[in-house]
C-alpha cells in the first residue's frame, strides 16, 4: 500500500475519530443545557416563591401595622374612657356629667363631634345636654331637627340599642339625614338609660372622611352612654337622699324644739309641784304638830282622866298622826331630790355595815312571824362612795318592803355581787309577787299595785319612788323583777369607791 493510500486511512480514521469525539461533546453540550434549562426553572420557581413570601411579608406587615393602630387606637379609648367615666362618677350634679365630655378625650375617642339629648313630659320639644363640636348657632337649630328624627330615636331607646354609620341593619335613609343633620360623615348612636327619670340618647360623629370608625368604637360610645346613665342615677339617688336628708333634719330640728319647749314646760310644772308640794307639806306639819300634842296632853292624863274609848281613839289619832308626819317627810324629801336640794354626804363605807344595822332591826319582828333573814356577801367586800344615811333608807324602805309582801314562814336574802358597773344589791323574798305588767310603773309616786293583799296593807306608795330617786341622784340605777305566787327581786347598783 502506497503511502498516499496510507495517508487516506490515517485521516479518514481520524475524521471518524474526531466525528465520534464532535458527536460525544455534542451530546454533552446538549445534556449540559438541559441542566442549565432545568436549574434556570428551578431558580424561576424559587424567585416566584420568594416574591410571594415578600408579598406575603408586605402584607402581613401592613396588617401587622394596621392591627397596632387599631389596638394602639382602642387602647387609647380605653384609658381616656376610664378618666371619663371617672370625672363622669365624682359629679353628683347632672348638668356637671354631661360637661365632663371636653373635646380632647372626645377625640381621643376617635370623633369630633357629640350630642346628647332627651325629651320629658314636661317639655314637648328635645332637650340638648350635651353640645361638642358645634357653634351656638347649630346647636340652637337642633330641636326641631331632632323632632323629626323622634320616633327613630325613642325606638332606640325602647330597644335599648345601639347604632352606628356601618351598621348593616341601619336604614340608609336614615344614616344619609343624620350626616346631614350633624354634618359628619360616621357616627355611633347610643342610648343612656338611667334607671329612674328622663332616658336620652348620645351621639359621637367624625367629620373627616379619612376617619373609619369600627366595632370597637360602637362599643366605646355604647360603654360611655352606659356611665353616663348610671352617673345620672347616682346623681338623682344623691338628690333625694339629700333632700331626705334635709326633711329629716328639719323634722328633727322642729321635733327637738318641740321637746325642748315641752321640757321646759315640764320643768316648770313640776317646779310648780314641787313647790306645791313643799309648801302643802309645810302647811300641814304645823296642824299636825299641834294634834299629836294635843291627843299626847291627853293620854298622859294632865287633863284629867279620860274614859277607856276615848282613850282608844285618842291612841288612833296619835298614831295615824304619826303616818301621816311620816307621809309629809316623805313627800318632802321626794320634793328635795327632785329639785336637787339636797346635798349629798358623799364618803366611803362598807354596804355590810347598813346590811347589819337593817337586819338588827328587823330581827325581833322577822322572829314573830317566823320569817328567815341571810346575808350572801363576797368575801372582800370593796367600800362604794355614797350618803350613808340615804343608802341606808334604801335598804329600810326595801328590806321593810319585803316583809310587808313576805307570808309567816317566809324568807328574805339580801345578795351582793361586784360587777364591771359598781356593787349590785339584789333583796329577794319569796312573798306573793307581782303581775308583770306593774313593774314599769311600781317607781311612779302615789302607785299602789291592785291586789287584794295590798289593800290589807297600808302604804302611801312613796317609798319605792324615794328609794329609785336617791339611787339615781347616786348615779346608780334599779329594777325589779316579780311574778305572781313566785316573790319578788328588788335590784340597784351602786358605783365602787375609786
Amino acid at each position: 500500500m502506497s503511502d498516499i493510500e496510507l495517508l487516506m486511512n490515517a485521516l479518514g480514521i481520524l475524521g471518524m475519530a474526531g466525528s465520534v469525539g464532535l458527536g460525544i461533546w455534542v451530546v454533552f453540550l446538549i445534556s449540559e443545557i438541559k441542566q442549565l434549562r432545568l436549574s434556570v426553572e428551578n431558580l424561576k420557581h424559587t424567585l416566584d416563591e420568594m416574591d410571594e413570601q415578600a408579598k406575603l411579608v408586605v402584607r402581613t406587615d401592613i396588617e401587622l401595622n394596621k392591627a397596632q393602630e387599631e389596638l394602639d387606637k382602642k387602647i387609647t379609648g380605653l384609658y381616656t374612657l376610664q378618666n371619663l367615666s371617672r370625672q363622669i362618677s365624682s359629679t353628683f350634679d347632672e348638668t356637671q356629667i354631661f360637661s365632663k365630655v371636653e373635646p380632647p378625650l372626645l377625640a381621643d375617642l376617635g370623633f369630633e363631634k357629640a350630642v346628647a339629648f332627651g325629651w320629658d313630659d314636661r317639655h314637648q320639644v328635645a332637650q340638648v345636654h350635651l353640645c361638642v363640636g358645634f357653634s351656638e348657632a347649630e346647636a340652637a337649630a337642633f330641636s326641631p331637627l331632632l323632632e323629626a328624627e323622634r320616633n327613630h330615636f325613642e325606638k332606640l331607646i325602647r330597644d335599648e340599642a345601639a347604632i352606628s354609620s356601618i351598621s348593616p341593619t341601619i336604614d340608609q335613609k336614615f344614616r344619609q339625614r343624620i350626616c346631614a343633620m350633624f354634618r359628619v360623615t360616621s357616627f355611633v348612636i347610643a342610648p343612656y338609660l338611667p334607671k329612674e327619670g328622663n332616658k336620652g340618647i348620645l351621639l359621637a360623629g367624625a367629620e373627616n372622611a379619612d376617619t373609619v370608625i369600627n366595632e370597637g368604637d360602637e362599643e366605646l360610645i355604647k360603654i360611655l352612654a352606659n356611665q353616663i346613665g348610671q352617673a345620672l342615677d347616682n346623681a338623682r339617688l344623691f338628690e333625694k337622699t339629700w333632700q331626705a336628708h334635709q326633711e329629716l333634719e328639719n323634722r328633727v330640728e322642729q321635733r327637738t324644739k318641740e321637746l325642748s319647749q315641752a321640757f321646759e314646760e315640764i320643768k316648770r310644772i313640776n317646779q310648780r309641784k314641787n313647790d306645791f308640794v313643799s309648801n302643802v307639806s309645810h302647811e300641814l306639819r304645823t296642824p299636825l304638830t299641834s294634834i299629836k300634842g294635843y291627843a299626847s296632853i291627853l293620854l298622859s292624863g294632865k287633863l284629867g282622866a279620860i274614859p277607856e274609848e276615848a282613850h282608844k281613839r285618842l291612841e288612833k289619832i296619835n298614831k295615824h298622826s304619826d303616818e301621816l308626819v311620816q307621809f309629809v317627810n316623805e313627800l318632802l324629801d321626794i320634793a328635795r331630790i327632785e329639785s336637787g336640794r339636797v346635798t349629798l354626804k358623799i364618803s366611803p363605807f362598807n354596804l355590810k355595815n347598813i346590811i347589819d344595822e337593817v337586819g338588827d332591826m328587823l330581827t325581833v319582828q322577822m322572829k314573830e312571824r317566823q320569817i328567815s333573814f341571810s346575808t350572801v356577801l363576797p368575801d372582800a367586800m370593796p367600800e362604794i362612795m355614797a350618803d350613808y344615811s340615804q343608802i341606808k333608807r334604801v335598804f329600810i324602805n326595801l328590806v321593810n318592803n319585803a316583809f310587808k309582801y313576805t307570808p309567816n314562814g317566809g324568807k328574805i336574802t339580801v345578795r351582793v355581787n361586784i360587777v364591771d358597773s359598781g356593787i349590785q344589791v339584789d333583796i329577794s323574798d319569796t312573798g306573793c309577787g307581782m303581775p308583770e305588767d306593774a313593774l314599769d310603773k311600781l317607781f311612779t309616786e302615789f302607785y299602789r299595785v291592785d291586789t287584794a293583799i295590798n289593800q290589807e296593807v297600808k302604804g302611801t306608795g312613796l317609798g319605792l319612788a324615794m328609794v329609785k330617786h336617791i339611787v339615781e341622784a347616786h348615779k346608780g340605777k334599779i329594777w325589779v323583777k316579780s311574778k305572781l305566787g313566785m316573790g319578788s327581786t328588788f335590784s340597784f347598783i351602786l358605783p365602787k369607791s375609786s
